[in-house]
């Protein structure tokens, strides 16, 4: 079985984003980038199963720009065994991303697609589930545990009222959640590894996909900064600012 995992690359999530000057959007000039932490969640459970001879091979897909390699290569290190990079300059948004992964599985006929549930640079949340219906396949969101035998993959996730186990046929998408599993650290040996394992390179036009963005960001500004509170002297002063200052009470 193949299981394909597509990974981004965003800003590294200990670093405080900054909204770049001209209010555009985020600055990424000189700023460390690193693999979407749910991203390496699914590698991880990729990996995880091909180790218990579930999976025979495990192909990492990055889209974007020349960046995406270094992403792809910390992949193969974690245990991927080969990538494919998206090469391209343009925005990519969450349907064309999608559209680009279901050019990608038709080339690579995968049995199953582990992708992180979401990013966290934009929080969409809609990929797996995009691409799932442009392949028509069936999809499990959420995954806090995952199961492939027979021809199917069982699913724990959470939910409001506690845990839900779905079983879907295969071929399937499956979104990981933050409590999946714990990734590995990639050891040096894997990482030199890595630098031998083989990486293809395609463009959007050679899988025949319009990457056109859709959406327009008018404006990127920061969260107003939390004013400092204030000592009361009495209940009475309270209740006057809540009711005349904060508004909350009538």
């Amino acid at each position: 079985m193949k299981i394909l995992v597509p990974v981004k690359r965003v800003i590294d999530y200990n670093v405080k984003i900054r909204v770049a000057a001209d209010g555009s959007g985020v600055e990424t000039a000189n700023v460390k980038m690193s693999m979407n932490p749910f991203d390496e969640i699914a590698v991880e459970e990729a990996v995880r199963l091909k180790e218990a001879g579930v999976a025979t091979e495990v192909v990492v897909v990055s889209a974007g720009v020349a960046g995406c390699v270094d992403t792809l290569r910390t992949a193969m290190a974690l245990g991927a065994d080969r990538a494919i990079h998206v090469n391209t300059d343009a925005e990519l948004q969450p349907l064309a991303v999608a559209k680009l992964l279901k050019a990608v599985a038709g080339r690579e006929q995968p049995q199953l697609v582990i992708c992180g549930k979401q990013a966290i640079d934009d929080d969409a949340n809609q990929t797996g589930q995009m691409l799932a219906a442009l392949l028509g396949w069936g999809q499990a969101a959420f995954a806090s545990k995952v199961s492939v035998a027979d021809g199917r993959a069982s699913v724990t996730r959470e939910i409001d009222g506690g845990l839900e186990t779905v079983s879907v046929a295969l071929p399937a998408v499956i979104t990981t959640d933050l409590r999946l599993n714990e990734p590995r650290f990639a050891s040096l040996p894997n990482i030199m590894k890595a630098k031998k394992k083989p990486l293809d390179t395609v463009t959007p036009d050679e899988l025949g996909v319009d990457v056109t963005p859709r959406l327009k960001t008018l404006k990127v500004a920061e969260p107003p900064k939390r004013q400092a509170g204030v000592k009361v002297a009495s209940v009475a002063e309270l209740v006057a600012k809540l009711r005349d200052e904060a508004k909350v009470l009538r």
